[in-house]
């Protein structure tokens, strides 16, 4: 068959993840000339071959591509015939508002450690990445993905660094962070007593500040991580009081899977999670402990494997073959990445501090997964995540959404993708919102976004919704449990009417109400309020949330009045009763006692009333610790009743009852936790006895609550409904932007904003 030439365009994530290299290899193998190159929207093919051979290479280019990279779609087009005597890759073009996707920081590769023990220019060097590896989207500055656009471009290469990236058969062929022993980025120790850029003595000293139970403050990846030994106690908890953290659970790293399945009950979707490329930390069951204040308590356990060189250097060195490696920030604060904010903020609380000098130019916290229904969810999405894009069947184009307040992530539409940020946090804190700010004009210049519509949640007070109203745009309000179900909705492109559950916290409502306990009939760009939980005083506004104890007294005292101080359970008789009594009084005066229907504060009041968390140490402790005691056995339940809301007075009493009659706590839990599942599930069923609507999306914070989501999902599917869940993106507040993004535009689209 005559040669033609073929102009081929690759979309997806095909940008430094070794595509270009590749595309050559494969374009030798089928005698193809032509040449391969960067652009803004992707990647460009020109070939010219036997059409049999053009087809090949095509097939290969899908069945064989780079392990990190995506291809979304292949654009064939035949051409005028060109006259090419070789394959080529030339320079990136950027010469369009369209962009490629942007490759996230990618994990070491097996190759790469090979060679930390084989190049003699790289033995034992701790930034060795190649084209299949290294750091991505924190260091990049702008579009295309070349040196020149990243923090590397201040580090010129050594003449072999340079012939590797020259050379196409190369693995480092064009890999942008490529550097050596001789030319690279170097570490550095500073402790009070000594600063050392010797490399063998950096990792020796941090060793043996781990081994002699100290805390070392490292820069990593997307920020600075602090670490310490996971099985001394006082090094642990040592570390708490030098974050300020008082319960929250740490995470833990790992020196190689065997010995993680020594400490954690490990199953094969977790296991393949765990060793991704990505490498999140992954929620598991304990099995052996790890020092108390790793975990305070709780029988899971944050983990992952290492994914830096660093960490692998660093564990050849340890006594320990468990660490804990936590965000380095003091309280709230956004992890750091500054070396001069570090110096200032962990080398005083740590024992050394492990800085290099090349820039992190975007922040990214470690992701979180947990697996349910042997389907891995995302909790939370950052490194190894972000920045890919969600694809949509809607037109997103140049709108921007705020997201929430807690666990904050905003979302960027450029064509029909949704361009959602990395974990940004809680913008209460000042330091987190500036990072909110600062992230959102790099990510606009990066994505060559320039919003024209601009959407937020309802909630006046969020600084997020104050973001929006002072941006000058024009500003759409959304719903927050509309919000969470529309992007469980773009997620899985539904575009139609399904039965929404949107259990969460908090969540401003249309009558100024706290709702968290909704079931909605809804589609992108409308609701209807089926039911809800009843409304409940919430004693003092955001301070319930801090405070279980003040929703226990709330439920006890509706069901009560005052002569539930006569119960005799040790919730009660723990209580201060000045303070309890000022609590009635505020519900009776109607005094800073907004009116919620939320789920989180059912289980808070559960939780109080058990008498296992009456003060929260971090964002929903209490359901966490009332989630930890569930007996596996029962499948008991409570009363409860259903009519225009769902009433849970009759079971609130007959949990008391079972605390008096002395029924253990592990069977009280699952009990509650089976009516919960038991009041989703006739809700919905009512829906579609009178609607016929049978897809059903279940999202908000409280359904990453295994046992409930496990349980609810099941039975759901049992009974013939399509259920839909987050899987990709956080069913928490870290979701909302994406919802907040699609409803604007549905809206749009029908001319409604």
């Amino acid at each position: 068959m005559d040669n033609g030439t073929y102009e081929i365009t690759v979309k997806g994530l095909v940008q430094g993840v070794g595509f270009r290299p590749f595309v050559y290899r494969i374009a030798h193998y089928y005698n193809i000339k032509g040449s391969v190159e960067n652009r803004n929207d992707g990647v460009k093919i020109f070939a010219r071959g036997k059409r049999s051979d053009i087809d090949h290479f095509i097939i290969s280019l899908k069945e064989k591509k780079p392990l990190a990279s995506t291809i979304k779609s292949v654009n064939v087009k035949q051409i005028s015939s060109k006259d090419y005597k070789k394959f080529t890759i030339v320079k990136s073009k950027s010469d369009s508002d369209e962009i490629t996707d942007v490759s996230p920081d990618i994990a070491v590769c097996p190759a790469c450690l090979g060679d930390m023990k084989e190049q003699s220019h790289r033995i034992n060097y701790p930034f060795i990445n190649c084209t299949n590896c290294g750091p991505r989207f924190s260091i990049i500055k702008d579009l295309p993905y070349d040196r020149d656009k990243t923090t590397m471009n201040v580090f010129k290469m050594c003449d072999v660094c340079a012939g590797e990236y020259s050379d196409v058969m190369d693995r480092r062929f064009h890999a942008q962070p490529v550097a050596c022993l001789n030319c690279g980025p170097r570490y550095e120790l500073i402790s009070k007593y000594e600063k050392t850029d010797s490399f063998e003595k950096v990792l020796n000293k941090t060793a043996m500040a781990i081994n002699n139970g100290g805390i070392v403050s490292v820069k990593g990846i997307g920020g600075y991580f602090m670490a310490c030994n996971a099985l001394n106690e006082k090094a642990v908890k040592q570390l708490r009081q030098s974050k300020l953290r008082e319960g929250k659970p740490f995470a833990v790293m790992f020196n190689g899977i065997e010995t993680l399945r020594e400490y954690a009950m490990v199953n094969a979707e977790e296991q393949e999670l765990l060793q991704l490329w990505r490498r999140p930390i992954v929620l598991l069951k304990s099995r052996k402990n790890l020092a108390f204040s790793v975990s305070m308590g709780f029988d899971t356990v944050g983990a992952m494997l290492p994914y830096m060189p660093f960490h692998y250097l660093l564990f050849s060195k340890l006594n320990t073959p468990v660490i804990v490696l936590t965000s380095g920030n003091i309280l709230d604060e956004p992890i750091i990445i500054s070396d001069r904010e570090a110096s200032k903020k962990l080398l005083p609380v740590s024992d050394a501090l492990v800085t290099y000098n090349r820039e992190i130019f975007n922040r990214v916290d470690d992701s979180v997964q947990l697996v349910v229904n042997n389907i891995p969810r995302v909790i939370r999405r950052s490194r190894g995540y972000v920045p890919e894009p969600v694809d949509l069947t809607l037109n997103v184009n140049g709108i921007m959404a705020c997201g929430a307040e807690l666990v904050n992530t905003f979302c960027l539409g450029k064509g029909n993708q949704a361009i959602l940020s990395q974990y940004i946090g809680d913008l209460k804190n000042w330091e987190t919102y500036e990072f909110y700010c600062e992230s959102i004009e790099r990510q606009k210049k990066l994505f060559r976004v320039d919003p024209a519509l601009i959407v937020c949640d309802l909630h006046p007070e969020y600084l997020s919704t104050k973001y929006a109203v002072d941006s000058g745009l024009p500003v759409v309000k959304v719903q927050h449990h509309h919000a969470h179900i529309a992007a469980c909705m773009a997620e899985h492109n539904l575009d139609e009417k399904v039965i929404g559950v949107g259990f969460d916290g908090i969540g401003l409502g249309d009558d100024n109400n706290i709702w968290g306990g909704e079931f909605y009939i809804c589609d992108l760009a409308d609701y209807e309020r089926v039911t809800h939980f009843s409304y409940i005083p919430m004693p003092g506004g955001d301070k319930a949330t801090l405070e279980p104890w003040r929703m226990g007294v709330a439920y006890l005292y509706r069901i009560y009045g005052s002569d539930f101080f006569k119960l005799n359970i040790p919730f009660v008789r723990n209580l201060v009763k000045k303070n309890a009594e000022d609590i009635i009084r505020m519900i009776d005066k109607n005094i800073n006692c907004p009116l919620t229907s939320s789920s989180g504060r059912l289980f808070d009041t559960v939780a109080a009333i058990l008498d296992v968390c009456t003060y929260s140490g971090f964002h929903a402790e209490a359901p966490m610790r009332l989630e930890s005691l569930i007996d596996n056995n029962c499948t008991d339940s409570y009363s409860f009743k259903m009519g225009k809301t769902i009433k849970v007075e009759v079971m609130i009493k007959e949990i008391v009852n079972d605390i008096i009659n002395g029924t253990h706590e592990g069977e009280i839990s699952a009990k509650f936790h089976n009516t919960v599942i038991s009041i989703i599930f006739a809700a919905v069923n009512e829906v579609r006895q009178r609607t016929g609507i049978s897809k059903v999306v279940l999202s908000g914070g409280t359904f990453q609550n295994r046992y409930l989501l496990q349980k609810i999902e099941n039975k759901l599917i049992k009974e013939n409904y399509q259920v839909y869940t987050p899987v990709a993106i956080p069913a928490n507040d870290g979701g909302i932007a994406l919802g907040q993004l699609v409803i604007a535009s549905k809206r749009r689209e029908l001319r409604c904003v």
